[in-house]
């Protein structure tokens, strides 16, 4: 056995090889394609983990899914870029806010075309996600064993209206002030904790710079949070009931 054979030998009998590659790895000594290895590969990779084992026919065909889901998840991953590279540049405060977004135009190199990319891309998820809904609607997928995961795309579905509707206000020009008063004034008819609602959505009685930072810390850090915790289980209840479901 040559001395290169000799090394790779002793690295894949290391312990730190064992600990990357798992049970069922190709990459380990004695790897049989059986279907308990192919299993191990699935169970012991989370990116395998993210795909199911087997795919129906119909779920991969596009003329039936349109990828609608898949497309909101790569529009909600470029907005999440997207709004990482804009809060380098911007800053909750009046008037600061307006002149942050008045200057991405202007100032920061392609800042308005990563802008675009986040404005139009929040258009662009509320329709792919509406419909996605209405898919699945159409297709009947909302019935027993999935009417939990319908529940919870309903959820994803107002999330994503909310994530949109808080983005629209943080230029903080008039439209923005406009669009506050409105949302706050719908909240204050909400049964018995309209008043309360009202308060938290403005920060007080009026209309003020904290207003800004309240609804910025939704957009950025609240709404994102909790509509990462539902696509997960969205995504892992799709896996539990079969995968997508078929025609009617």
């Amino acid at each position: 056995m040559s001395k290169l054979a000799e090394t790779g030998q002793h690295v894949r009998s290391s312990a730190a090889w064992s600990s990357i590659f798992r049970p069922g790895s190709p990459f380990r000594d004695g790897y049989a394609d059986t279907p308990r290895n192919r299993s191990y590969v699935i169970m012991n990779n989370v990116l395998y983990h993210l795909h199911p084992v087997k795919v129906k026919r119909h779920g991969v065909r596009l003329s039936y899914t349109l990828c609608l889901g898949g497309l909101s998840f790569f529009l909600f991953i470029l907005l999440t870029i997207t709004g990482i590279f804009l809060m380098f540049y911007y800053r909750p405060t009046s008037p600061q806010a307006y002149l942050d977004i008045q200057a991405l135009a202007t100032d920061v190199t392609f800042g308005q075309v990563v802008r675009n990319m986040h404005r139009w891309g929040a258009h662009a998820m509320v329709l792919t996600v509406f419909l996605h809904m209405a898919r699945v609607f159409y297709h009947g997928a909302y019935k027993p064993p999935r009417e939990f995961n319908w529940v919870v795309g309903i959820v994803l579905l107002l999330l994503t209206l909310l994530l949109s509707f808080t983005g629209y206000l943080l230029p903080w020009d008039q439209l923005a002030v406009w669009a506050v008063t409105v949302g706050s004034n719908m909240g204050s008819y909400a049964p018995v904790i309209g008043e309360q609602v009202s308060f938290a959505l403005i920060g007080g009685t009026q209309i003020t710079p904290d207003t800004l930072l309240r609804w910025y810390v939704l957009h950025v850090l609240f709404l994102p949070f909790i509509i990462v915790i539902f696509m997960s289980v969205h995504f892992w209840r799709v896996r539990k009931d079969g995968g997508i479901s078929g025609p009617l």
